[in-house]
């Protein structure tokens, strides 16, 4: 049945007959009836963000921690071209995310009307699919095919663009059955000739990997114990994506730790040595793959993707096996255990022996201080500090703190990892936090950021205060653009252009002005005293660790260089190490 309402009811309607309880939004004139709406109802909490790129990362975080769409509301032209930053970052790392954004009135379209732009057109690149709709009776099953889109199949963002003589005006609402979305069924069951090829691949190789990605966890909770249950069924080792960490516990046996540009060098040396490659929802990006006509060329490769687009995009794989990470696993293990359950034990054992080889390199070693803080041992002392906490979850911005924090922090459940890998955007980590504290207010919400990433969005602190969300922000302080700076001394003979501020703010004091608590650490006997200090205060937190200057983060894949050829640091040597162990130039 319809039922006739403006179409800002039928927003505020839609909203909650998707189930949303959470809205991250800016008003402004073009939105002014559906905030109206939101005044008059009890169902749905607005959370008041201070930048419309807040409000997306926010919801981000929101969706990670929660596996629920977050939905962003925001005003016309500055207000959805704000939002454009969050929407690409989630289009990367494909997180389900709806943003509504006002209009200016149909008939001034194209006018150049005030706060008009073509938020369509704009947007087109980096969401799943957008909608400007025209028509009041459209907007109720718009809304439900929006979040259709951007759930099912890979998720992602979408956007629908709604003039605000539309939201005036009365039309006929329906609800979510009956919405069109038969036209979007992406496949979720894979091709079961192909699974069971890879079954029998399974069962010869001898140096086999596990290869996974966000889309496990994206999968749901199934997938992740369905991954969990084939790795400890085979013994085949485990490494993940920066987006996939969780999937398969840190703790866990088969860990060999994250892949890629600053992924440790057993997990790196494996993918390169291994005579068989499950990619489990992974996309094969630039920052795992390296130099893509050197990666891991002595493999078959096998490819679990739901989405058709990434198979055959970046590597050619043996087996493409198109469908739904939980559906393909279930199938195969199905399959697998149907033929006997084989594995090459002999094959295998070797294979851990050399795994066990490349692990004594320990290639997390580093130099200690006693004198000042190195970003290696904050982290570690958090981790230790936190780890038996199961409310723990963790944002960060980008830089090098983000590879540190994923190379020291553990994580054995999926959802508890918010980051941003495919665009790597600065600011995401603050926002993030917010929406991860919305979400688990009695959560410990953990924002590991760099003072540089962290000032682009500090204005959140504001929307963490107004809604006493207790968000710990722990800065380690560098006073430099740090990774920037790190390509500079490495790539570009030392010369540090405009890589570190002079002016930066008391963090203490900043975050009194915000009404949080402020805490500052510079000598390694105080660090764990001021964690604890963090932890204990029951609201929001800006800690400003100031760690070593000129630290960098190994290991490192350099740029153009195969994934088996790692700077290595102070781990083994100084220099880079190849598949012999011999030094490169």
């Amino acid at each position: 049945m319809t039922r006739q309402m403006t179409g800002a009811q039928m927003v505020v309607q839609a909203l909650i007959d998707q189930g949303v309880d959470t809205i991250f939004g800016y008003p402004g004139g073009a939105v002014l009836p559906i905030y109206d709406e939101i005044f008059q109802q009890t169902e749905i909490k607005h959370i008041l963000v201070r930048h419309e790129q807040g409000a997306t990362h926010a919801a981000e975080g929101y969706a990670r921690a929660t596996g629920k769409p977050g939905v962003v509301l925001v005003t016309s032209g500055p207000g959805a071209t704000n939002a454009v930053t969050g929407l690409t970052d989630a289009l990367m790392d494909s997180i389900p995310m709806i943003v509504l954004s006002g209009q200016v009135p149909t008939f001034m379209i194209g006018n150049d009307a005030f706060q008009e732009a073509d938020t369509v057109g704009i947007t087109r690149p980096c969401t799943k699919h957008n909608w400007l709709v025209k028509e009041t009776d459209k907007l109720g099953d718009t809304i439900h095919q929006a979040f259709h889109v951007a759930t099912n199949g890979r998720p992602g963002p979408v956007l629908v663009d709604i003039p605000k003589d539309v939201q005036f005006a009365k039309g006929s609402y329906v609800g979510p059955q009956q919405a069109d979305t038969k036209h979007y069924a992406p496949r979720v069951k894979g091709d079961i000739d192909a699974i069971t090829a890879l079954a029998e691949l399974m069962e010869k190789a001898q140096r086999p990997i596990l290869y996974t990605g966000g889309g496990v966890i994206n999968s749901g909770d199934a997938a992740t114990q369905l991954l969990r249950e084939l790795a400890k069924a085979t013994g085949f080792p485990v490494t993940s994506t920066l987006m996939g960490l969780g999937c398969y516990p840190a703790s866990g046996p088969q860990w060999l730790g994250m892949l890629g540009m600053h992924g440790l060098y057993e997990a790196n040396m494996a993918m390169h040595d291994c005579d068989l490659m499950i990619n489990i929802g992974a996309r094969f990006d630039d920052r795992i793959t390296g130099r893509v006509d050197a990666f891991s060329p002595k493999s078959k490769k096998a490819h679990i993707d739901i989405d058709p687009s990434s198979i055959n995009k970046v590597i050619h794989v043996d087996i493409p096996i198109i469908g739904d990470v939980g559906h393909v696993l279930e199938d195969l293990l199905r399959i697998w255990k149907s033929r006997g359950r084989k594995t090459h034990k002999e094959g295998l054992a070797k294979w851990w022996t050399k795994i066990e080889e490349w692990r004594a390199v320990r290639c997390l070693s580093y130099k200690n201080s006693e004198t000042v803080v190195k970003p290696q041992y904050a982290l570690q002392r958090l981790e230790a500090l936190t780890k038996d906490r199961k409310d723990r979850y963790i944002t960060t911005e980008v830089g090098q703190h983000q590879m540190w924090a994923a190379q020291y922090l553990g994580f054995d459940e999926p959802n508890r990892w918010m980051t941003s890998g495919g665009l790597g955007t600065m600011g995401y980590g603050l926002p993030a936090s917010v929406g991860v504290q919305v979400a688990h207010p009695d959560a410990l919400v953990i924002n590991v950021a760099g003072e540089a990433s962290w000032l682009m969005n500090m204005q959140e602190m504001g929307t963490a205060r107004q809604y006493d969300l207790p968000v710990k922000q722990f800065i380690l302080n560098n006073e430099r653009l740090g990774m920037v700076r790190q390509w500079q001394e490495l790539l570009h003979a030392n010369r540090y252009s405009h890589s570190w501020s002079e002016a930066l703010p008391d963090f203490v004091k900043l975050a009194e002005a915000f009404g949080a608590k402020g805490i500052i650490c510079s000598d390694p006997a105080d660090l764990d005293d001021a964690i604890r200090d963090m932890l204990a205060h029951d609201g929001p937190v800006v800690f400003d660790c100031l760690v070593e200057k000129h630290e960098n983060c190994f290991p490192m894949i350099p740029s153009g260089a195969a994934h088996n050829e790692m700077l290595m640091g102070d781990a083994s040597t100084e220099d880079a190490i190849d598949t012999k162990g011999a030094v490169l130039v």
